[in-house]
């Protein structure tokens, strides 16, 4: 979980600079790339190749790494280590001071929906700042086939889009996409795309991106940046889908998911 505000040494204690050298190397791994070369994590970390020899040598000793060839990863033991931390942790622990951090980066409000039965529901929101907000809040439930987080839902559950699209499809607002055909085609772009954008769908005047939040065996969720449509452009979505892409992986990886 990962506010390093709230993790500053107590005084008198000097920092081990190893420890965030070794921070740096394990960082560089990711779902996206889980293994790496002793090259691939020089030009990760950018620390010289005879500290990454060093360093990566005893993290392998120790276990903290696995080594298949030229290529390492991070080591299974960490599985057994994250065991404890995870039992104590409940979804809204892991997903809050994420969602924080980037509701600060884009000046957005930043939620996490999940399916319930039929809904996609809020589970967790870390609110705008500014005055000019969209009304969420966690528990509101919202229809399943209006807005980005929808569309990311279904594009994770071919039943789930099966079901919605051969069931009717309220009309909320002028943008509320009602016909099956064009939104099972909405659906598979964010599923090739890995994201969605919407723009007065369920609410006039709203804006909002999602991306899928992968869990172990299935979707666990849409993470969405929203707000409203006057002060969010398309273009605006569009840069911060990186930045969304990471926090969702961070949840995956806390909660134990895989991409």
């Amino acid at each position: 979980m990962s506010d390093t505000a709230e993790r500053k040494l107590s005084s008198g204690i000097k920092p081990l600079l190893v420890l965030s050298k070794i921070r740096g190397i394990l960082d560089a791994f990711t779902l996206a790339r889980p293994e790496l070369t002793l090259a691939e994590l020089r030009a990760a970390t950018g620390f010289p190749t005879s500290t990454v020899q060093r360093l990566v040598a005893n993290l392998v000793a120790e276990g903290f790494l696995d080594r298949d060839g030229d290529r390492y990863t991070i080591g299974v033991n960490f599985a057994y280590w994250a065991a404890a931390a995870a039992r104590r942790l409940d979804l809204v622990q892991v997903v809050t001071p994420i969602l924080t951090r980037l509701r600060d980066e884009t000046g957005e409000t930043t939620s996490l929906f999940r399916v319930e039965r039929g809904f996609r529901v809020c589970v967790a929101t870390a609110e705008t700042r500014r005055a000019l907000r969209r009304e969420l809040h966690v528990g509101k439930l919202l229809p399943l086939h209006a807005g980005s987080s929808a569309k990311v839902l279904l594009a994770g559950d071919s039943e789930l889009e099966e079901r919605i699209l051969s069931g009717p499809l309220e009309r909320f607002t002028k943008a509320t996409v009602t016909d099956a055909r064009v939104l099972r085609e909405q659906i598979d772009e964010a599923r090739r795309n890995g994201y969605a954008i919407s723009r007065d769908e369920q609410d006039d005047g709203a804006a909002g991106v999602s991306v899928p939040v992968h869990g172990a065996d299935a979707l666990l969720g849409a993470l969405s940046v929203s707000g409203p449509g006057s002060r969010i452009t398309d273009e605006m979505c569009l840069d911060w889908v990186d930045s969304l892409v990471q926090a969702a992986e961070e949840i995956t990886r806390l909660t134990g998911g895989r991409a």
